[in-house]
C-alpha cells in the first residue's frame, strides 16, 4: 500500500499538476469568501480577517504537502507556478482596481501615507543595523552585506534584494540564507499584520488619529463602487477582461524595452508603475463605468488569488535552516514596527497607514493592497501606491543599509 506522502508526490507528476494546484488555490479562496457570508463566518471573521485565512490556509496546505511548494522538482523541472500567477494575475488585477480610484480624495492622505512609508524604511534601515549589532558575535563577518541585502527586499522588494547583493558584492553564501528569512519571516509578518487588524479602535485612540479622513475616503470610495451597481453582463465581463488583458499587455511589453536604471528600476518595476499610471488615468474617463459592473470585484478576485500563491511560498521548513538568523529577523521588525509606532503617534496617523506602510515596505505591491483592504475594504489602491513608493526607494536605502551595516564587525574587531 503507498502511504499518503507518496501519493501526493505521484499525484504531482501527472501533467495537470499545476491546474490541480490553480483549482485548489481558487477552491480556498472560494471557501473563504462563500464562508464570510455564513452566520458562523461573520462571527469567525469578526476575529480575524478573510484574507488572513486566504493566505494562511494555502501556507498550511503547502507545508502539508497538499501543495507543491516553491522550487520543488516535479519531472525535472522546477515547479514556477506560483511565481507565474503572480507576474500574470497582479497586473491585470492592480489596474482593475485603479479604475475606481478617487484621485483628489488618496491626495488628500498623500503628505501623511508618505511620510509613513519613509517612517517604515527608515525602521529598516535602523532595525537591521541594531539587529546586527545583537547578533554579529555568532555570524559571518561578511553577514553585514545580506543584511544590507535583505533591506533591500524589506523596503522595496525581491528586484531591490537582488541589486543591493550585487551593489555590496554580496557572497552567495550570504546571500542565500537571508532568502530564507525573507520568506519565513517576511511572509509571517504579512499574516501578523492582517491579524492585528481588529485593534485599529484602540490604536487609533492611542495615536489620537484623526480617522475621518481616512473613513470618509472609504466612504466614497464604497459609493463610487455601489452606486449604480448592476449585474454584470457578458459584454462587460469581456470589456472588462480584455481591457484587463490588453492593459496588461502593454505594461509588460512597455516594461521590457524602457531602460533598466542602475537595478532602482527593473522591468517588473516598470510593469506594476506603467499599469497603475493606466489605471489612474482611465479613473479620470468614462471607463470608470465599468466599476459599476463590478471591476474591482474581479480586480480583488485575482488578487486574492495571487494572494493564495504567496501564501503558499511560505516555507515554514526554513525555521529549522537558519534559526539564528530568523530570530535576527523578528528583532529587526520589531524595531521597524517601533519606529512606526512612534512615527504614527507623532504625526496621529491612523493604524491603516501604519499597517499599510509596513507591509508596502516587507510585502511590496502584491500584499500591500491587501493589507490596506483588509483595514479599509475599499482602499487597496492606496496600499499599492505606497509600495510603488517603497520599490523606488528600495534599492538607495538598502545600500545605505548595507554601509551602515559594515561598521559593525569593524566594531567587534572581526575585520
Amino acid at each position: 500500500m503507498i502511504d499518503p506522502p507518496t501519493m501526493l508526490t505521484l499525484a504531482w507528476k501527472l501533467p495537470t499538476r499545476e491546474a490541480a494546484a490553480v483549482g485548489l488555490l481558487l477552491a480556498i479562496e472560494a471557501a473563504v469568501l462563500l464562508f464570510a457570508r455564513t452566520t458562523i463566518g461573520k462571527k469567525v471573521y469578526k476575529v480575524l480577517p478573510a484574507v488572513f485565512y486566504i493566505y494562511f490556509l494555502p501556507a498550511l496546505a503547502a507545508n502539508l504537502a497538499l501543495l507543491p511548494t516553491p522550487g520543488s522538482i516535479v519531472d525535472g523541472q522546477p515547479f514556477t507556478l506560483y511565481k507565474h500567477i503572480s507576474d500574470y494575475f497582479l497586473p491585470p488585477a492592480l489596474l482593475l482596481l485603479m479604475i475606481s480610484v478617487d484621485l483628489p480624495a488618496v491626495g488628500r492622505l498623500g503628505g501623511r501615507a508618505l511620510a509613513m512609508v519613509l517612517t517604515g524604511s527608515v525602521g529598516i534601515v535602523l532595525g537591521g543595523f541594531v539587529s546586527l549589532l545583537i547578533f554579529q558575535p555568532w555570524l559571518s563577518p561578511q553577514a553585514w552585506s545580506g543584511f544590507g541585502a535583505l533591506s533591500g527586499s524589506w523596503i522595496g522588494g525581491s528586484g531591490n534584494m537582488i541589486a543591493v547583493a550585487r551593489g555590496l558584492d554580496t557572497p552567495q553564501e550570504v546571500f542565500s540564507p537571508m532568502l530564507v528569512v525573507d520568506i519565513v519571516v517576511g511572509y509571517g509578518w504579512m499574516g501578523v499584520v492582517i491579524a492585528l487588524s481588529r485593534l485599529q479602535g484602540p490604536f487609533d485612540r492611542w495615536s489620537r488619529a484623526d480617522r475621518r479622513l481616512v473613513a470618509d475616503l472609504n466612504e466614497r470610495m464604497a459609493a463610487v463602487r455601489t452606486a449604480n451597481a448592476r449585474p454584470p453582463t457578458v459584454a462587460s465581463l469581456l470589456g472588462m477582461a480584455g481591457l484587463a488583458a490588453l492593459g496588461t499587455w502593454f505594461a509588460r511589453w512597455a516594461g521590457h524595452h524602457l531602460p533598466a536604471a542602475g537595478g532602482v528600476v527593473s522591468s517588473t518595476t516598470w510593469t506594476i508603475i506603467i499599469v497603475t499610471t493606466l489605471g489612474l488615468g482611465l479613473s479620470l474617463t468614462p471607463v470608470r463605468r465599468l466599476e459599476s459592473y463590478g471591476a474591482s470585484k474581479l480586480g480583488y478576485l485575482l488578487l486574492y488569488l495571487v494572494l493564495t500563491a504567496i501564501g503558499a511560498q511560505a516555507d515554514l521548513s526554513g525555521l529549522r535552516q537558519a534559526p539564528l538568523l530568523i530570530a535576527a529577523g523578528v528583532v529587526w521588525l520589531l524595531i521597524h514596527a517601533a519606529c512606526l509606532l512612534l512615527g504614527a503617534k507623532l504625526l496621529r496617523a491612523p493604524m491603516f497607514l501604519a499597517a499599510t506602510a509596513s507591509q508596502a515596505n516587507v510585502g511590496g505591491t502584491a500584499s500591500a493592497p491587501v493589507v490596506a483592504a483588509a483595514y479599509q475594504k475599499d482602499l487597496a489602491s492606496v496600499g499599492l501606491l505606497m509600495a510603488i513608493v517603497g520599490m523606488l526607494a528600495g534599492t538607495y536605502l538598502g545600500i545605505v543599509c548595507g554601509q551602515l551595516c559594515r561598521i559593525v564587525p569593524w566594531i567587534y574587531g572581526m575585520t
